[in-house]
């Protein structure tokens, strides 16, 4: 039966799209139902025997990418296509390119760092299996919080380990602790002191930004005290793991820095492969500030966050 619905599926996908039949001739000439012949053309766009691709002149992301890679001196940008303007569509589309990219480059031996948040969630729920063979993939700060939003931290990190067949390295400890004196004992531990140590020697780091708006993740996760977060409104524009940065791109809270676990932002600028996933209006004045900041070598953004980047 499997083989019978594959083979009229395709049988009508082809006079539909190729032969420009109409639902009601294809279901006259297979000899079934018009409804038949709608859920046999959906039948095959779901299994990929159809794939469409829409060229719209007036969006080239492509002259978009290369105006971005010149304005901000990057190594490489992709632009993804987004229809709606809208943070959980466009989530979507950055995430589906973000995961092809590491499909095309990850390779054997490369140790990926990840990060979290809901944008990483999107692109590692998205990516493909691939054979290589050595890869390490690793946390590169902490994700473990006693709030009842969720980091998708370990989803994410075990989604990128499953489709590079290795086994995930986890940081687990909080992403900021309420002292630095308590932090540094923690981190003096052989097993997060390796952990650490091996999101260092990543050479592709995979990250997203936060920003310092009122319903950012990192507030809501109890964190920091409301004068902290007050202080960061008031001088910061975002966060890259966790680490705050006004919209130079630096550093803007040391005391809260001090608290927090995982990767210094510095050690980002060494990576061969320092890749930012981000969009959206909001996000915009933090994604300049990490790209100011040098974070970052290669962007991975949708057409309208790319249009406002450029303005």
């Amino acid at each position: 039966m499997d083989d019978e619905k594959q083979r009229l599926s395709i049988d009508a996908a082809r006079l539909y799209y190729q032969s420009d039949y109409s639902q009601q001739q294809i279901a006259e000439r297979l000899g079934v139902s018009r409804p038949t012949v709608s859920r046999l053309l959906q039948y095959a766009k779901d299994q990929g025997y159809v794939l469409i691709h829409i060229a719209d002149p007036l969006e080239d992301v492509g002259e978009l990418a290369k105006r971005l890679k010149e304005r901000y001196d990057l190594d490489q940008v992709r632009v993804a296509y987004s229809p709606l303007n809208e943070y959980d569509e466009i989530n979507k589309h950055i995430g589906r390119l973000g995961a092809t990219f590491l499909h095309e480059i990850v390779k054997d031996g490369d140790i990926i760092g990840v990060t979290w948040g809901r944008t990483m969630h999107s692109l590692a729920c998205q990516l493909r299996t691939k054979v290589v063979h050595g890869v390490e993939v690793v946390q590169i700060k902490g994700g473990v919080s006693h709030s009842r939003n969720n980091t998708y931290a370990a989803d994410i990190v075990n989604l990128f380990a499953k489709a590079f067949h290795t086994v995930a390295r986890y940081l687990p400890l909080p992403v900021i602790f309420d002292s630095a004196e308590v932090k540094q004992m923690v981190e003096a531990d052989h097993h997060i002191r390796c952990i650490i140590e091996m999101g260092k020697q990543a050479n592709i780091a995979v990250f997203t930004v936060g920003t310092v708006k009122d319903d950012a993740l990192l507030f809501r996760l109890g964190y920091l005290r409301a004068k902290e977060k007050t202080q960061l409104q008031r001088t910061g524009v975002g966060d890259i793991c966790s680490r705050f940065f006004d919209s130079k791109g630096k550093i803007c809270n040391q005391q809260i820095d001090s608290r927090t676990v995982g990767i210094d932002l510095d050690e980002l600028k060494k990576k061969e492969n320092s890749i930012l996933v981000a969009g959206g209006g909001h996000k915009v004045p933090a994604i300049q500030a990490a790209l100011a900041g040098g974070y970052a070598n290669i962007l991975i953004t949708d057409q309208f966050t790319a249009k406002a980047l450029l303005e």
